[in-house]
């Protein structure tokens, strides 16, 4: 419509009704509202031990028209949900697992039947403790030296817990130590780490020298099933085996040592033998001996062997003042140092006892005892004394002492006159080997002869009083008369009852005769008597005077000539008959008593004797010696056997009483004492028969010992072809590489080498069968390389061969193996390894807020098997991203690294190079490399990529204090400790500061800190008070120290002026809302009227057009006719100004006139054709709109249209069809 063009009254008033209208129109052409979700239905979270079948969650819409929802869920993790369609009830049908999908999406739907709607929910996994910690290995063993000190790290296990927070913290534990002794029990301890700790010493000797471990990883308990559970691992053991190390001192196998040996004995006579072996059970040191003190310097010396021997002059009587003993001090040596740098050695004290030989003659002294000192200068030959005429007797004679000493042990000293007779007393004594007599004894040859017959008795000088002084036979027998038969060993004795007079010394037997008497008248052949001997088998050795009865041995009388079961006692029957007639007689029994002497020597039934031993055969009897004494009496005729010779240590001879005279002497090896063919073959000892009496002679005997020969000797290696070679690896060298030699002493040996261990180590620890096929080892000692390709100096640097030469004829019993020899082979390197990284028992977390450009976050460890410059390690990183907890990756160039080394292992310090945003959350993937740096060749590289877990500032937690800053951080520890054993949490104390004097309340200061898991993940607000509230010693603590309120940095600082900020953005969000609802139905009702009246333009413009004319072009939807131009009546434009292109299909009857205006005809005026150009607008893309809107949108014509759009609306309801 042109400017200035006046609405029309009708139109007007058209408008008007419409208005009017507009409320009834929208409510019966409104169209079905869909369904929609609640707005709570955007994510869900569900726990992980939810049951499957157990309910899960409900789909919950709203519908306006009332109508029947279904309820759908599609989309890749549907399966893990089932759907009660009209409902809405989910269930769960597989079970959830946070570890493998803490999140994922589900598209619910609802339908009323006519719309349908789809939305996206998120579904979140809360996890549970429903994962045990696992032990990266189940196998561990380890060697350590038993001097490792206390406090060391024994070993080092990791066990992972896929939970989070406080369920995936591991806590390890010992469970069992074996061997279960008072003092293993906690010998080893285990930190929080897992390192395990040495807390005692060790001792592979008085301890153990093998310990095994049950451990046990633990977490510290989360929450599954509805319950608080703790999760444990399946126990695994670790093996430790201890290490002897030389610190103990060798030990003599014996507490005390002693022996005897004779004075004389000649230099090298074998004493006695000391034994010490080395203390450390596990090394087994070699010992040296040593003679380290004597109280006889020089005398005994000992060899390797620990045999201690004579080595000079031996005299007993130097060691009266030392009971005849010399001490001597053995030191037992070990042949290398201690573990201190020092001697290992250990002394012992043996005795060696000096036995006496009769090497000294008695002397006499001029002295009396005690006072008597036997020095040389009082030593004297010759005595006189002096004796007055007709002396009584028993008075001793003035100024005669003659004392006799001889120094041999038990030196009795017999006294003799040395002719002629003499009656006297002597004087009985005795003191340290001085025998003096006063007593009237019988000496022959030096024996002391008294023995009493017929009531007489006997007492010798020797170690005892002698008899008392008086008569010899006894207070009932007068006489003891004796007789010496002149010059032989024989003395008899008489006892006559009515005897007189004494026995002297050469005095005849029976000078008074054998008296007899007679009643008749004397002098007359009445009283005449005469003496004869009645026959009798013993007759012939005896005479007697038939007038004076003087009984007379005709010869020397002989013991072992009586028959032996008389005892010595000759019976001789004596006649005495008288000259009268008739002739009397009478008998009288004459019993004389024959006393044995030893005067016969023992006779061995062999001239000499030949025995065969075999060797290594100790305890064993080699042969018995036979002897017989002719004496009668069991004092004199007892035999007793001793060895001599060279030798002679090496056996022993015990004798044994056969009876009649009769001994044997058994010929034994001691059981400690074993024969060796290749020392010594031949024995050539003495054996003595001796009896008792001191001054008895011996008889000797020649016996021969030959030692047989049996193959008891180990072979032995020769030294010099154990010694080390080197063996390149990865198939650089073939065949023959050594030769090992072995000997044997013993003849006819026949040996082979024997391969009996091969220990594979790298760099001194042990790994295993590794290296056990890479070498053989032939009978004949051979050493071959069976496998050169598969020799790797990276996996084993040190092939140890132990070797042993076996003897296959040894004979049974005997040691057939020589001592394990060993081998080493040294692997050379070849480089053809790339580096490795160590495994790093650490869990790496960064809190921004708190790191500082170049300050180490994280740390790799990498180490390479080659040697030399081929094992240089040189770190790079090679990408970063950042993977946010929504699972987008975000590449990052702020970290650098650098690179050190000690000893073998080059360590990587990765450090930021910039500061990091502290709010965002989520994992720095850094991917370092680790490159060596050959001098030849390429170089080898390895990638690792490490997690650096970011806690960002959503898990920063403050703490109110009711204490000043000033307090708060001089309690830090306090707090920080309490803190720590509540929640066993790594805190991380950002900031202590005072709080606004205008915003406080109760509390002063604050302090704001994060509680940081090994694992990477943080407490919240909430989980840091439920914790703390549950452990109400650090709660106590806490609130001691001034703790009054808990909660998040943006919490504390809201007030009042925040919360009257934020009513504020409310209301205005509500006012903003009410605006755009109104707006929008203003802008619905305009649209709908500008439909409505250009609908009635172009009804008004229909009725102008000629009647019967058909248009040409498509018709007007809306109108009933179309002119041949195409123009609508009621707008009177032409169609191309209307832009109604319709080209899209319709229904035919859009193309046919249905009422009577198909005959009008159009007229088409000025005033139309300036609307048209005014009106005119091109025609819109994309799809055909509405025609009319198309027409009317760009009409401003005058104030009074400009007034009906502000009144219009467009429902999207309505259209012009509906009109």
């Amino acid at each position: 419509m042109a400017k200035g063009t006046q609405v029309p009254a009708d139109v007007m008033a058209q408008l008007w009704l419409s208005c009017f209208l507009l409320p009834a129109l929208v409510v019966s052409v409104a169209a079905n509202v869909p369904p929609k979700f609640l707005a709570n239905m955007t994510a869900v979270i569900l726990p992980e031990d939810l049951p499957v079948g157990a309910q899960a969650f409900w789909l919950v819409a709203e519908d306006q028209d009332n109508d029947s929802l279904t309820y759908g869920m599609s989309g890749p993790n549907a399966y893990f949900f089932t759907v009660t369609p009209h409902t809405g009830e989910v269930k769960l049908a597989s079970p959830l697992d946070y570890e493998t999908l803490y999140t994922f999406q589900v598209t619910i739907s609802v339908s009323d039947g006519s719309n349908y709607r789809q939305k996206e929910m998120q579904v979140i996994v809360e996890d549970r403790n429903d994962n045990a910690p696992v032990f990266q290995n189940t196998a561990f063993s380890t060697s350590i030296d038993e001097t490792l000190p206390v406090g060391s790290v024994v070993f080092s296990v990791l066990a992972q817990d896929k939970d989070t927070g406080s369920a995936g913290v591991v806590v390890y534990t010992i469970e069992k130590v074996i061997p279960s002794t008072g003092d293993s029990e906690h010998l080893f301890s285990i930190l929080a780490n897992g390192s395990i700790v040495l807390n005692g010493s060790l001792s592979y000797n008085n301890k153990s020298a093998f310990y095994q471990l049950e451990l046990k990883a633990c977490d510290m308990g989360g929450m599954f099933n509805n319950s608080f559970v703790i999760q444990c691992s399946v126990p695994v053991l670790l093996s430790i085996s201890v290490v002897d190390q030389p610190d103990l001192d060798p030990q003599f196998v014996r507490e005390f040592y002693s022996a005897s040996v004779a004075e004389d004995a000649a230099k090298g006579t074998s004493v006695l033998k000391v034994e010490a072996v080395d203390g450390d059970k596990g090394i087994n040191d070699p010992v040296i001996y040593s003679i380290s003190n004597s109280t006889k310097p020089g005398w005994f010396d000992i060899g390797a062997d620990g045999v201690i021997r004579v080595n000079g002059f031996l005299d007993r009587e130097e060691l009266l003042e030392e009971g005849e003993e010399v001490q001597l001090q053995v030191t037992a040596t070990e042949t290398h140092l201690n573990i201190h740098g020092q001697e290992a050695k250990v002394s012992t004290w043996v005795t060696v006892s000096v036995t006496d030989v009769n090497d000294h003659i008695p002397e006499f002294y001029n002295c009396s005892l005690p006072a008597c000192t036997f020095t040389p200068e009082e030593a004297q030959v010759n005595f006189t004394g002096y004796v007055d005429e007709h002396a009584s007797p028993r008075i001793p004679i003035d100024d005669l002492t003659m004392v006799v000493y001889d120094p041999d042990k038990a030196g009795v000293v017999a006294w003799a006159w040395a002719g002629g007779s003499w009656g006297g007393q002597w004087e009985p004594g005795s003191s340290a080997g001085v025998m003096w007599c006063w007593v009237a004894v019988l000496v022959v040859q030096g024996v002391v002869m008294e023995k009493g017959g017929a009531g007489c008795s006997l007492e010798t000088c020797v170690g005892k009083q002698c008899h008392p002084l008086g008569n010899p036979c006894g207070a009932d027998r007068k006489v003891c008369s004796s007789q010496l038969a002149g010059g032989h060993q024989t003395v008899t004795h008489l006892c006559y009852v009515e005897a007189q007079g004494k026995h002297h010394p050469g005095l005849e037997l029976g000078r008074e005769g054998v008296r007899a008497h007679d009643n008749d008248e004397p002098g007359t052949n009445n009283s005449r008597l005469l003496f004869s001997l009645l026959p009798g088998p013993y007759n012939h050795n005896f005479s007697l005077d038939p007038d004076t009865g003087l009984l007379r041995n005709l010869g020397p009388l002989d013991r072992e000539a009586i028959d032996p079961t008389l005892g010595g006692r000759i019976v001789l029957t004596v006649l005495v008959s008288d000259c009268g007639e008739p002739v009397l007689t009478t008998k009288v029994n004459v019993t004389i008593t024959v006393e044995d002497i030893n005067d016969n020597l023992p006779i061995f039934n062999q001239s000499s004797y030949k025995f065969m031993v075999k060797e290594e055969d100790p305890g064993m009897l080699v042969g018995v010696v036979k002897a017989w004494d002719a004496d009668q009496t069991e004092a004199n005729n007892r035999i007793s056997f001793s060895l001599s010779g060279s030798g002679a240590n090496n056996f022993m001879i015990r004798g044994l009483v056969l009876g009649a005279g009769w001994a044997e002497g058994y010929l034994w090896l001691p059981p400690d004492v074993s024969l060796d063919f290749e020392t010594q073959s031949v024995f050539n000892l003495t054996v003595s028969a001796e009896n008792p009496d001191p001054q008895g002679g011996e008889t000797t005997v020649y016996v021969l010992v030959n030692v047989e020969d049996v193959n008891d000797n180990p072979p032995t290696l020769d030294g010099a072809s154990l010694r080390g070679i080197h063996v390149a690896e990865n198939g650089s060298q073939h065949g023959q590489v050594a030769v090992v030699v072995a000997s044997d002493v013993d003849t006819k040996a026949q040996l082979e080498i024997q391969l009996v261990n091969i220990l594979c180590t790298k760099a001194g620890v042990d790994v295993g069968s590794l290296c056990w096929g890479w070498f053989s080892v032939a009978a004949n000692g051979s050493v071959y390389i069976n496998q050169s390709k598969a020799i790797d100096y990276e996996a084993c640097d040190l092939v140890t061969l132990v070797v042993r030469a076996c003897d296959l004829t040894t004979d049974a019993g005997f040691q057939a193996y020589s001592n394990n020899g060993s081998l080493f082979i040294t692997i050379e390197d070849v480089n053809d390894n790339a580096p490795y990284f160590l495994p790093e028992d650490k869990t790496f977390v960064i809190i921004p807020e708190l790191v500082l450009p170049n300050r180490e976050v994280a740390s790799v460890r990498a180490r390479d098997y080659d040697s030399g410059n081929n094992g240089v390690i040189l770190f790079s990183i090679l990408q970063v991203d950042f993977i946010s907890k929504d699972g987008a990756t975000i590449p990052f160039q702020g970290f650098g690294i650098s690179t050190s080394s000690e000893a073998d292992v080059f360590t990587g310090s990765i450090q930021p190079v910039t500061s990091l945003d502290s709010t965002l959350q989520g994992t720095y993937q850094v991917t370092v490399q680790a490159r060596d740096r050959p001098s030849v060749g390429p170089s080898l590289e390895t990638n690792t990529t490490l997690n650096l877990f970011t806690v960002d500032q959503s898990y920063r937690v403050r703490l109110q204090f009711s204490t000043p800053r000033e307090e708060v951080g001089a309690n830090r520890q306090e707090i920080n400790a309490a803190l720590t054993q509540a929640t066993r949490t790594t805190v991380y104390i950002v900031d202590i500061q005072d709080i606004d004097s205008a915003a406080r309340a109760r509390a002063n200061s604050y302090l704001d800190a994060y509680f940081v898991f090994p694992n990477g993940t943080a407490l919240t607000l909430d989980e840091l008070s439920l914790i703390i509230r549950s452990d109400q010693d650090s709660l106590t603590q806490l609130l001691r120290l001034g703790l009054v309120v808990l909660g998040t940095q943006e919490s504390q600082e809201s007030d009042p002026l925040n919360q009257l900020i934020s009513v504020i953005i409310g209301l205005g969000v509500a006012l903003l809302l009410v605006l755009v609802i109104m707006t929008t139905a203003f802008v619905c009702v305009r649209k709908s009227y500008n439909r409505k009246i250009r609908a009635m333009k172009a009804a008004k413009e229909a009725r102008k057009t000629a009647a019967g004319v058909m248009p040409s072009a498509l018709p007007i939807p809306g109108t009933n006719m179309y002119n041949t131009e195409r123009a609508n009546p009621m707008l009177n434009l032409p169609n191309k100004d209307l832009g109604l292109e319709y080209l899209s299909s319709s229904s035919d009857l859009d193309y046919v006139s249905l009422n009577s205006l198909d005959d009008n005809s159009v007229d088409v005026d000025k005033n139309s054709q300036e609307i048209k150009e005014m009106c005119h607008r091109p025609p819109p893309l994309g799809p055909d709109p509405e025609p009319l809107t198309v027409v009317l949108s760009g009409c401003q014509a005058d104030v009074s249209r400009q007034q009906l759009e502000e009144l219009s609306y467009t429902n999207a309801g309505l259209d012009t069809t509906d009109l």
